[in-house]
């Protein structure tokens, strides 16, 4: 809630005589002060720019590696990430005592990605990558699934962890969830090494595939379990929902084999993905569960209207309908959204009202 809006509300609050006008300064100083201790996210024009210079410098590490690899060597690599690491460690600190959570939050979690390059950059000193074929640089981390990735991997979470534990801030859950995401992906090399599945063969893709629908249903577990024992108003499970979601849809939606049962299955799943949307008020389940049956409901209707008006009017049809949909889901949003609370166990209903 901007400023205006905050001392809009309370002046009617003062002229309903619910506290003296001569209390409103004071109040929205409180709130303000609050806001900021809080590590609360307000997203406007500053905070988009802080959030996309710490994007950018993120990725920046990929490029400055490979550039650092090509004109001076891996040692040097090695020395300059943890400098650099120590850099945004001391900004982060530096900042959040200044009561700047959002740029001290970019900063730690710039030092968190910054682990694995560091990592990296030791491995190869160590001569542990002696062998690897798709290991010359930094940037083959995010391009190749390999098992010894895992390593970095480890390394970030627990660092990663640690972090989380001095700073609290929420966008530090961000890169360990990215990290949970790789790990997943990295593991399954591992798993192919113990049999005879070949790497790119189409048991090994589908073998990905399954573990990825997997890693993404044990990250949103991980979600709920963090959302609904957090006392504290700073979201932690909000980037854990978003890759477990983009995670597990994903690879449901890569799963089909074009069969109408198959779509069907798909067409449910989603609906319940908008359904828990709802109970946990996470509009992440309602976006992907609404793109899926949207997709499903295209695929249907081209099916039976190939190559004819009947699809472009079906299409339509469909279009309108989902426009009116949102537009009742905005009128009774609340009210749905509190029947189907009082489906769940009264504690998770106390816990989510007191979340939200």
């Amino acid at each position: 809630m901007s400023q205006h809006c905050k001392r809009a509300a309370l002046m009617d609050a003062a002229d309903f005589g619910l506290l003296h006008y001569g209390q409103v300064d004071p109040l929205i100083h409180f709130l303000e002060e609050r806001a900021k201790k809080s590590g609360a996210i307000r997203f406007n024009g500053t905070t988009v720019l802080l959030y996309l210079g710490g994007m950018l410098a993120i990725a920046a590490c990929s490029l400055f590696s490979t550039l650092a690899v090509e004109k001076w060597g891996m040692p040097v690599l090695l020395d300059m990430s943890l400098i650099y690491l120590l850099f945004a460690i001391g900004m982060a600190t530096w900042l959040g005592q200044r009561g700047q959570a959002v740029a001290a939050g970019i900063f730690a979690t710039l030092a968190i990605a910054l682990v694995p390059l560091a990592v990296f950059a030791l491995q190869h000193v160590l001569g542990f990558w002696a062998d690897a074929k798709n290991a010359e640089h930094y940037r083959d981390f995010h391009r190749w699934i390999d098992w010894r990735w895992m390593m970095m991997e480890l390394s970030t979470l627990l660092i990663g962890a640690l972090m989380l534990w001095r700073f609290r801030y929420s966008f530090l859950v961000m890169p360990i969830a990215v990290t949970l995401f790789y790990m997943g992906m990295d593991i399954v090399p591992a798993l192919l090494m113990q049999g005879d599945i070949g790497l790119f063969s189409d048991a090994a893709w589908m073998l990905r595939k399954k573990i990825t629908l997997v890693y993404g249903v044990l990250m949103l577990l991980l979600a709920l379990t963090v959302d609904l024992r957090s006392r504290s108003e700073t979201d932690y499970a909000f980037w854990l929902y978003v890759f477990g979601v983009m995670t597990f849809w994903g690879a449901l939606s890569s799963l089909g084999n074009g069969a109408l049962s198959g779509k069907l299955i798909y067409l449910a799943t989603n609906l319940v993905l908008i359904l828990i949307g709802a109970m946990l008020e996470r509009r992440v389940f309602a976006v992907f569960g609404g793109i899926g049956v949207a997709l499903v409901l295209g695929d249907l209707s081209w099916n039976l209207f190939k190559d004819s008006f009947a699809f472009v009017a079906m299409l339509t049809l469909l279009g309108f309908s989902l426009i009116v949909a949102g537009m009742l889901w905005s009128k009774y949003e609340h009210k749905i959204c509190t029947q189907l609370r009082h489906m769940l166990p009264l504690s998770m209903q106390n816990v989510l009202v007191w979340r939200h």
